[in-house]
């Protein structure tokens, strides 16, 4: 098989830590889940970049990018990437700046996720600006230029509507060449995935295999239309992952808040069911173009579902 496989960390957004007192012992319980899929076999480790859980609630939530930092000193092999970093939340040369530290001390594993951000609740909650969608996406814009040219430019240079940077000087601008891998995520056909096409080196997008075969259609057009090579665009998408004895036991522990991250009924489409279920399913989204999927792993802190998966399907 030839798609790559990522895990989604239990960083505390979806409650995955709310049984836990100690901040101490969460952490440990989360670098834990990344140290197995190292020694499991998969690729890559995600983690997101929110202020408030989904809930709103006191239950813990470790920060992004000083998770990812640790995250990639405790590991050897693992590529780690951001999924994704809220534009609104950082400036964007900064962000760049943070990016090339990071790559440089991690030896070229950090991937570099970004998006307009949606979560209302962090930017009200921190006292960020919160425009319409459609001011988000042209920061989104800006910012994408600004990054690039931070990792690219001597001395970058940039005057637009929402950012501006004057000979700005970043060293070192990381290990990989010619730059940090840039993830752009969201499946908007008419502006998002049109920003892929001009920056990104990848995509994340969600939805059932044959909404994600579409996506990735409408993707190629814009690569057409500004000369990219659509097969240079490494093509990621989330799932989630419950494996029981039988398919309607597994789809009986679909968490309650999968349907604000998955799109449809997730238990239609993802990796849940019996261990051949997965198989068909993860077939039906090799066939839809995926190159790599970031699993969500409901029970991701017990590790029995990630070391089992890694036995079927990694090794």
């Amino acid at each position: 098989m030839a798609i790559k496989h990522g895990v989604f960390l239990p960083q505390g957004f979806s409650l995955e830590l709310a049984g836990m007192q100690d901040p101490a012992e969460a952490y440990q319980a989360l670098t834990r889940v990344a140290k197995a899929a190292e020694e499991n076999g998969y690729e890559t480790v995600w983690v997101a970049d929110h202020l408030h859980n989904a809930m709103n609630t006191q239950h813990m939530l470790f920060e992004c990018w000083t998770t990812s930092t640790a995250l990639l000193t405790g590991t050897e092999r693992l590529r780690v990437g951001t999924m994704v970093t809220g534009n609104g939340y950082r400036n964007p040369a900064l962000q760049a700046k943070m990016a090339s530290t990071l790559d440089v001390i991690s030896g070229g594993r950090f991937t570099f996720g970004i998006g307009a951000g949606w979560w209302e609740p962090d930017y009200l909650g921190y006292g960020y600006e919160y425009p319409d969608a459609a001011e988000r996406l042209r920061r989104l814009d800006e910012a994408l230029q600004v990054i690039l040219a931070m990792w690219t430019q001597e001395e970058a240079k940039f005057d637009g509507e929402y950012y501006r940077v004057n000979s700005a000087i970043n060293q070192p601008k990381g290990i990989q060449q010619p730059h940090i891998p840039l993830l752009i995520a969201g499946g908007g056909e008419k502006v998002t995935l049109k920003l892929v096409a001009k920056y990104g080196d990848l995509c994340n997008v969600s939805g059932d295999p044959a909404t994600l075969a579409h996506k990735f259609e409408v993707l190629k057009n814009h690569c057409t239309a500004v000369g990219r090579d659509f097969d240079s665009i490494h093509k990621t998408a989330l799932t989630l992952c419950i494996i029981a004895d039988t398919d309607e036991e597994a789809a009986q522990q679909v968490p309650p808040w999968a349907p604000s991250v998955f799109p449809g009924d997730v238990a239609e489409y993802g990796l849940i069911g019996t261990i051949d279920t997965v198989r068909d399913r993860l077939a039906a989204y090799e066939a839809a173009g995926v190159d790599e999927l970031v699993i969500t792993f409901v029970d991701a802190l017990e590790l029995t579902t990630i070391e089992r998966y890694a036995q079927e399907f990694l090794r």
